[in-house]
């Protein structure tokens, strides 16, 4: 994998429905928020499959299971399979059953989802720490949760057990908003416990390991709304990305992404899948173009000219400011510049 820090936003002349086969899509803030479809989704959705592109949804929501998920997704217009699905259960089941035996019992810290996916490797779910468990694992159990079961997982954390984690996604995106996600969870248990877990989702090696075992894709896409999961497991597994606005990522902290948070491409929503991605072109000594807008570096600071599509906006400063950082992290005042995009 070549890791040369990526320096501006990718172009495609082909959509990306065409040049890619399978597009492994993250859910939540992606193909919906608060269980509604997010706007564009099932009519891009509908169109890429309808022109053969493999659609696959990953997700490091552990709390339901690919049966649930998909029947979800076929009720709000994107027709999908079980198979179509997968979660960072299935990728810390897997990782739990190379290091134990079949049979084993584990503390489940969780939901329906991370149960069924133990099962399926042979292990035994328990719910105390006193049920004799040979591992802990932690996932996503919804808003729900109560706080005895984090006491649980202490318990058995603090006993010296091998404690695992489904994810560590600090937050989720719903309907009324940001909310805290599994990874919140995870730091309560390591704040009394002392302890680390070994995680599966993304962006780690583990769940990318589980998707390609699991779809057989040749020139996957990623597809999601977070750098620090989505797009950073992109990079750590070699293939391209495509980050949407529609979740948890703003369009300043884009411009500010560290090198393994840049995407391959960027759009504001799913219908950049239906569409070829435009150049960015170099533009004297230090700036770039992209459709209707030129960006630069000026002293400390991002300079936007011009008009059009804001996301080619937002492409252009992406390509000024990545150019600046270079390998490292960008500390160029663009909150001004950023927020005229209106995106």
């Amino acid at each position: 994998m070549n890791q040369t820090a990526r320096t501006r936003p990718g172009g495609s002349e082909r959509a990306l429905s065409e040049a890619y086969d399978t597009a492994l899509l993250d859910l939540d803030g992606v193909v919906y928020a608060g269980g509604e479809a997010i706007a564009y989704a099932v009519e891009s959705l509908g169109a890429a499959r309808e022109g053969g592109m493999h659609l696959a949804y990953v997700t490091n929501n552990a709390a339901r299971t690919p049966q649930t998920v998909a029947e979800h997704l076929t009720r709000l217009g994107v027709p999908a399979e079980p198979s179509d699905v997968i979660t960072s259960a299935q990728a810390v089941a897997r990782l739990i059953s190379e290091q134990l035996p079949a049979g084993s019992r584990v503390l489940v810290i969780g939901a329906e989802g991370l149960r069924v996916a133990l099962r399926e490797r042979g292990l035994v779910p328990v719910e105390s720490a006193d049920d004799d468990p040979a591992a802990v694992v932690q996932g996503y159990g919804g808003p729900d949760m109560p706080w005895s079961r984090l006491m649980e997982a202490s318990y058995a954390v603090a006993r010296g057990l091998p404690w695992f984690a489904s994810n560590t996604d600090l937050t989720i995106p719903s309907g009324r908003g940001i909310a805290p996600g599994n990874g919140a969870a995870v730091e309560v248990v390591r704040i009394a416990t002392g302890a680390t877990p070994q995680v599966a989702g993304k962006p780690l090696p583990p769940m990318h390991r589980e998707t390609v075992l699991r779809t057989g894709a040749e020139r996957p896409l990623v597809v999601g709304d977070r750098l620090d999961t989505d797009i950073e497991g992109a990079h750590v597994g070699g293939v391209d990305s495509l980050l949407v606005l529609t979740g948890v990522t703003t369009a300043a902290q884009l411009v500010a992404a560290r090198p393994e948070h840049r995407p391959t491409y960027v759009a504001e929503d799913l219908r950049g899948l239906l569409e070829p991605q435009p150049e960015v072109e170099p533009v004297g000594d230090d700036g770039f173009r992209c459709g209707g807008w030129t960006a630069s570096v000026d002293g400390d600071a991002l300079v936007l000219a011009g008009e059009g599509e804001p996301v080619d906006g937002l492409r252009a400063l992406c390509a000024a400011a990545w150019t600046a950082a270079g390998d490292g992290v960008c500390e160029l005042d663009s909150g001004k510049v950023v927020a005229r995009l209106g995106l």
